[in-house]
């Protein structure tokens, strides 16, 4: 759920492209948002996520059942338009045509840098 409607009830075109995102990172991690939480990890799905993707780790995030039919490329890309997806202003978030044409390209060096995603879980323990 995006935070514009969790937190205010409002409701965008770009709140789909948030609930994309987290889907998104759901599939390369084989990850529940919903659950990830409760597991070992002590932080939801994007929290998680963001500090792989910046600590440069993406690629501990790839569900081992994906198999070796992808690049790391492809990997990272989907990784990073997930994280630009979850951006905690509406703003941030690029559209679902932006996305697509992200997701079409075969390069990752044109891609904006996302920021935190919302909710980020500020927690210490590592």
């Amino acid at each position: 759920m995006s935070p514009e409607y969790g937190m205010q009830g409002q409701f965008s075109i770009k709140s789909d492209v948030f609930s994309f995102g987290v889907l998104l990172l759901e599939i390369v991690t084989g990850k529940k948002n919903s659950s990830f939480y409760q597991s070992e990890h002590k932080e939801d799905l994007l929290t998680y996520a963001w500090r792989r993707w910046n600590e440069g780790r993406d690629w501990e995030l790839v569900d081992p059942v994906l198999g070796e039919g992808f690049t790391r490329d492809e990997v990272r890309r989907c990784i990073h338009i997930g994280l630009l997806c979850v951006q905690d202003d509406v703003a941030d978030r690029p559209t679902m045509a932006t996305v697509l044409v992200m997701l079409n390209s075969n390069t990752v060096s044109t891609l904006e840098l996302p920021s935190r995603p919302g909710f980020f879980a500020h927690n210490e323990m590592r």
